[in-house]
C-alpha cells in the first residue's frame, strides 16, 4: 500500500494485561479505512528506553507515521510528550495560553465531582501538561491532556509523531484533530484505498480451508484466518484492483465450504437481529449455567429492546421452577443439566414473556459439579418457536469462562438457524 503507520500503545498496566488494549485495534482499523497499512501495534510499558525503542524500531521500518497513545496525564510515569519531544529532536518549553486552558478545564472537573486536591501539586501537574516541543501542533485537550503532532527536527530523518490520551473516549474525540493537522495529512498523502471483507463458516476446520486454499492462488490478497468459540473467519485486505481475485475466493470458498459457509460480510448476531427486527418477532431467554450472558450479547446493540423482550438468570433449581414454570418432577427425574430441562427452559421463556422465540441453557462450568456421566462442560441447549425446535447437546473444551461464553456463541448460532437457515448449529 501506499501508506504505512505504526502504533505504539503506552502503560504499564496494558502491558501487564490489568487494563486490555482497546486503542491499538481502534486506530488499526480507523487508518485502514482511511487507506493506510498498519504494520505494527507495540505495547510497551511507562519505562522511558522502551518508549524510546520503540519509536526507533518504527522509525527504521520506514513507516510514514507514528502513533503513541497513553503517558499524557500529570503524574511521574506519564512521560510520553517528553520522550517524543527528546527524539524528534525537538525542546519542550511551557505554553501559558495552553496551561490556562487545562487549568480551567481541571477546576471545572474538580468542582462537578466535589473533589478537593493541593493547589501546588494541581498546578504542578497542569504545567507538566501544557509543555509543548518546538514546531509541534497541539491537539486540544478532550480531557485534561492535549495531544500533539510532533514532526522530526529538519534534517533529522523519521516520520510524524501523533501523541493521543490513553482514555478510549479522549483518544477517539480527538482523533479528527489529529487527521487535520497539517504534518498527518502530508505523511499519509501517499495512501490509497485499502479493502477488508470477511467470510464466516460455521463448524469449519482450519486444516480444511487451508487444504482448499493451496490449491489456488489468489494474487494482490492478504488472507488470513481466525478461529473463535466454533466460528472460522477468513479476512482479506486487498487494493481495489485485486477485486477480481476476491471474488473468485468467495466463489472457491463457497463451493468447497458452502455447508459451513453462513455469512459473507455480516456476523452471526447481525443476522440474528435483522431477522428478528425485519420479521417483527420476539425473543425472550432462560440460562442457568450462562447466568445472562445470552441476553447480554443479544441486547449490546441499540435498537435490541424492539425484538428482546427480557431474560431469566435461572441458576438455582428453586428459580427454574418458580421463575421459570420447569416442574419439580423434571428436575428430580432428570436433573438440572438435562436435555429436558434445557427444553423446558426455552419453553418456560417464551410462555413468560409472551415471546416467539426461546432459549434455554443448562450445563456444568467447572470446575467443580462434573460426574462421569456428565463431566464439565457438558451443557444442552434449546431455542423454540416458529413452530421449529433446535436442540443441541455438546460437551466444551476450556475453563469456566470459555465453556461459557462458547455456549452463548452456540446458543446465537441455533437462533441464526431457527430464524434464517444455513449451516446447522
Amino acid at each position: 500500500m501506499g501508506a504505512r503507520a505504526g502504533i505504539v500503545v503506552t502503560g504499564t498496566e496494558v502491558l501487564t494485561g490489568r487494563v486490555a488494549d482497546r486503542n491499538g485495534p481502534w486506530l488499526a482499523e480507523e487508518l485502514r479505512r482511511l487507506g493506510v497499512d498498519v504494520g505494527t501495534v507495540l505495547v510497551v510499558g511507562d519505562r522511558p528506553d522502551d518508549l524510546r525503542a520503540a519509536l526507533g524500531f518504527l522509525a527504521s521500518r520506514g513507516e510514514d507515521l507514528v502513533i503513541t497513545t497513553g503517558g499524557l496525564g500529570p503524574t511521574a510515569d506519564d512521560l510520553t510528550a517528553e520522550v517524543v519531544a527528546e527524539v524528534q529532536g525537538r525542546p519542550s518549553s511551557l505554553d501559558p495560553e495552553l496551561e490556562r486552558h487545562i487549568a480551567g478545564v481541571v477546576e471545572r472537573l474538580m468542582a462537578r465531582r466535589g473533589w478537593r486536591a493541593d493547589p501546588e501539586a494541581t498546578a504542578a501537574g497542569t504545567r507538566k501538561q501544557a509543555m509543548v516541543p518546538a514546531g509541534a501542533t497541539v491537539l486540544p485537550p478532550v480531557g485534561t491532556a492535549p495531544g500533539l503532532v510532533v514532526p522530526p527536527v529538519d534534517g533529522r530523518p523519521g516520520p510524524p509523531v501523533v501523541v493521543l490520551p490513553g482514555p478510549p473516549s479522549e483518544l477517539q474525540g480527538m482523533w479528527p484533530a489529529a487527521l487535520a493537522a497539517e504534518p498527518v495529512q502530508r505523511a499519509l498523502s501517499g495512501r490509497g484505498e485499502l479493502r477488508q471483507q470477511t467470510v464466516r463458516l460455521w463448524r469449519a476446520l482450519e486444516s480444511e480451508l487451508a487444504a482448499t486454499l493451496r490449491q489456488h492462488e489468489f494474487d494482490g490478497l492478504e488472507i488470513t484466518t481466525c478461529l473463535r468459540d466454533g466460528e472460522l473467519e477468513v479476512v482479506t485486505r486487498y487494493a481495489p484492483e485485486a477485486q477480481p481475485g476476491y471474488d473468485r475466493l468467495v466463489a472457491v470458498l463457497a463451493e468447497a465450504h458452502g455447508a459451513q459457509l453462513f455469512s459473507t460480510g455480516p456476523t452471526v448476531d447481525d443476522l440474528v437481529a435483522e431477522a428478528l427486527e425485519s420479521r417483527g418477532l420476539t425473543v425472550a431467554t432462560a440460562e442457568s449455567c450462562t447466568s445472562g450472558l445470552l441476553v447480554a450479547r443479544l441486547t449490546e446493540r441499540p435498537g435490541s429492546s424492539a425484538w428482546v423482550l427480557g431474560g431469566i438468570a435461572s441458576y438455582a433449581n428453586s428459580a427454574k421452577e418458580q421463575l421459570v414454570g420447569v416442574p419439580v418432577q423434571m428436575l428430580a427425574e432428570h436433573g438440572a443439566v438435562s436435555t429436558q430441562v434445557a427444553a423446558a427452559l426455552a419453553e418456560g421463556a417464551c410462555e413468560r414473556f409472551g415471546a416467539d422465540v426461546g432459549v434455554g441453557i443448562t450445563g456444568i462450568a467447572g470446575p467443580g459439579g462434573g460426574t462421569p456421566d456428565k463431566p464439565v462442560g457438558t451443557v444442552h441447549l434449546c431455542a423454540v418457536g416458529l413452530g421449529s425446535r433446535q436442540a443441541r447437546s455438546v460437551v466444551l473444551p476450556g475453563d469456566r469462562s470459555a465453556v461459557r461464553q462458547r455456549s452463548v456463541t452456540l446458543a446465537v448460532h441455533m437462533l441464526r438457524e431457527l430464524l434464517v437457515g444455513g449451516p446447522p448449529a
